[in-house]
Formats: structure tokens, sequence, C-alpha cells
């Protein structure tokens, strides 16, 4: 689980930030919002972000899928950016190296990542284990005359020097040490277990307002069973009358010159489906349809079947939700969503978060939303997983938490004092 990450010079944030899912001494919501992944360390599940338009809200999800990114991105050639963005409204920061350091669990032992990077470059690399209270070191890499020294403590690591030497060519200045590494056939269990963990925890996308993330649902209802069936029940529960979603694959005929596009132009068409295009001249597409059950006018159900088309964005927008978001609860892992509330009833917002409440495990998710309402329910949220943005004169964000607010506790309705400005983190208007 992610305990927390810091940023500095990133988009937004000029000054370092520390974003935490560190749970305080407050013992509220305790069995279901709150894991204890080692003794006396207890990481929250859920943390949302509250804050006003180009606050940073959706930045900090940024930084969280830069490195996400990054650690396995394989740049062409060591001219190609490492596709950091420093901080620009300053005129000293574009020229100062972007700075993350992420700490996690993994099993119950801590791990902490460093990086420091320019657009062209790394600088800097690390990645720490404790296996007690202090840190060991697994890897430092450093840049001496452009060029990346990799070093690994040999008294954790037990790996020879063809191995090293293969990491190091595979390392360019712009590349990271775990995609370098994840290109040699070299074992080192700190690192695998790291690697293993971002690909089955650390691996999904962040979810934006507009995100195509439709195919996906529609994707594991025609392979999985467990997974159509609890997706049908999350929308029966969330009042939908969607009794069934049935879904197909058709072919349809496609002009030569588009046949031409996908052969030249497209990079990730597997050769099989090439072979495919060039002798059966048609396009795969996923057919759905959504089995609607209605009232008939003497009380009897009726079912009705619907394309998807037919269907309104708040229905596609949960029906890709609880997609993602199951297979979130399943692998225990993290998603970041953006403007949750995005085509969603607010009464819905509420039903998804509970929902997610409910299914225990290890699972974390990263919220942003404009929507204070959620602010006035007293049993959905714990005040250390309410968290703002506000921009300061200098046009950078401020990030901080309810939790470092004195006397909150006594405050009767939060969304009164965060609608009047107690919080900060609203627009000057």
């Amino acid at each position: 689980m992610i305990l927390e990450l810091k940023i500095k010079n990133f988009l937004s944030f000029k000054e370092e930030v520390t974003f935490s899912f560190e749970a305080t001494k407050d013992k509220s919501f305790e069995d279901y919002q709150v894991v204890e992944v080692a003794s006396n360390v207890r990481i929250l599940r859920l943390a949302i972000v509250y804050g006003a338009n180009a606050s940073g809200k959706s930045n900090l999800i940024e930084a969280f899928e830069f490195l996400r990114h990054f650690w396995f991105n394989k740049p062409e050639s060591k001219d190609k950016s490492t596709g950091v963005i420093p901080f620009l409204l300053d005129k000293n920061t574009p020229k100062k190296p972007s700075e993350f350091s992420l700490i996690f669990y993994i099993e119950g032992v801590k791990y902490m990542y460093s990086l420091e990077l320019e657009k062209r470059k790394v600088i800097s690399e690390k990645l720490y284990i404790y296996p007690g209270t202090q840190p060991a070191l697994i890897f430092d890499r450093a840049l001496n005359n452009e060029i990346s020294e990799i070093t690994f403590n040999p008294k954790r690591v037990k790996i020879s020097q063809t191995a090293k030497d293969e990491i190091s060519v595979k390392c360019l200045v712009n590349t990271s040490v775990l995609a370098a590494y994840n290109q040699v056939n070299v074992a080192v269990p700190e690192i695998d277990t790291v690697i293993k963990w971002i690909k089955s925890h650390y691996n999904l996308p962040c979810i934006e307002p507009n995100t195509g993330f439709v195919n996906y649902a529609e994707t594991v209802i025609s392979k999985n069973q467990e997974t159509k069936e609890y997706i049908l029940n999350f929308l029966r529960r969330a009042d939908f009358n969607i009794s069934n979603v049935n879904t197909e694959i058709i072919k349809e005929n496609i002009p030569e010159d588009m046949i031409s596009f996908l052969l030249n132009e497209v990079e990730d068409v597997p050769n099989d489906e090439k072979e495919r295009l060039k002798n059966e001249k048609t396009i795969k597409l996923t057919k759905t349809e959504f089995e609607h059950c209605v009232k008939n006018i003497d009380g009897k159900d009726e079912f009705y079947k619907l394309p998807k088309n037919y269907q309104s964005q708040g229905t596609l927008r949960t029906f890709g939700l609880s997609g993602i978001i199951h297979k979130t609860v399943k692998a225990n892992a993290f998603l970041a969503i953006d403007e949750i509330e995005s085509s969603l009833h607010p009464r819905l917002v509420e039903f998804i978060i509970e929902d997610f409440f409910k299914q225990k495990g290890q699972s974390q998710l990263l919220l942003t939303t404009h929507y204070d309402g959620l602010l006035e329910e007293d049993d959905l949220f714990r005040k250390d997983s309410i968290w703002f943005t506000d921009k300061r004169e200098n046009g950078s964000t401020e990030l901080y938490s309810l939790a470092d607010f004195k006397g909150v506790n006594r405050i009767t309705s939060l969304q009164k004092a965060y609608k009047y400005g107690k919080f900060g983190a609203t627009p000057n208007i």
C-alpha cells in the first residue's frame, strides 16, 4: 500500500508538498477504512481532494501517473524527453530538477523510492528497503559527466558484474533503472519484489472525466462471469433498471485505404491481427446491448434490449467505474479518479464510495471532487482522508489535510465551513 508521496517542482507544485495516506490516531471507521500494514503503521484506503478549478487537484493525480509511466518507459534514444514538466511560472524553477519520493509497503515491509530528474536526464534515482527502523540501500543511480552510474548495495544485492554492465547499457540518461533492469535476464529478489508490486498494485491508469474505460468493462464481462455478475448487481443496487449486459464481437468491412493505414501507420497492431486484416479485410468491433427491465401497464416485467449509444453518460460512466473499481479491489491495487462526480448524481457518488468501503482489503482510492455535499455525510469520511489544494499568489499549489486544522471535531457542518472559506481551497469570487 502507498503511504506517502512527496513532490517538488512538478507542474503546479513549486515547493515540496507531502500527500499522505497515513492514518492519524483517530479510530473512526477503523475496520473498513484503515489497514494496519505493520506494527503501528496504519494506512488509509481512501483520500479525497477538494479545491477550486486550476488549484492543482488534478496535478496531484498527474504526479502518481507520471511515476507509473516513467518506471517502465523505454525511450528510443537518449535525446527523448523524460516527460517531466517543472513549475513554469517562475524564472528559476524550469532550470531546476523535479523531485519525487514515494514510500510504500509490500507485505508489511517498508520501501522508499526517490527520483530527481530534468526534461532530458535523470539526476538521481534511489531505492531503499527498511528491514528494521533504518533504511538499507538497494540501488543508487547518479549522473556523472552525463553518464548514469548505478551502484548496488553489495550487502543486500547479489548481482554479477556482467548483469550490472548490461543494466548500465540499457539505462539511458532518460530511463529508469527499473525499466533497464526489466530488460535484462537477471534476478534480484529485492528489485523483483518492487517491480511485481508496481505491475500488480500500481498498474492502473488514472481515470479522468473523459477517460474511455467502458471498453474495459465490456471486455471483462465477456470473459469473466464473476465480474459480470458483480457489475450487474452493482448496477441494480445503484437503481438502474438494467437486468443484463450482452456483448459480442462483430466484423465489419473496411475500405482499402483504412486497411493500409492500420497496417503501415498504427504501431501497436499485433502481427496476427495484421494478417487477418490482409486476408479478411474486416475490423473487429464489440457490440454491446443493455437489457432494461420495466413494468408494463399490468405491472408485469418486460425486457427491452437497447444499444450502448442509447445509454446516458451517467449510465456508461457507472458501468465503466464498477468494472475498474472491482478490479482495483480484487488486486488490492491503487486507483486515482479525477472528478469522481463527473456525469454522476451526488447520491450515486456516495453509493460508489460506500460500496468500495464494504469490500475490505488493501485497495486504495485517490479521488478529486468539487462536490462538497459529501462533506455533510458524517459516516462517510474520516477527517484525515480529506485534503485540499489552494492556489497561492505565485500560481503554485498548496496541499494540506483537514486533519491539520485544530478544533475540526467541534465543527457541526464541514460542508458549510468549507463553503464559507474556513479551509480555503475555494474560488475567490
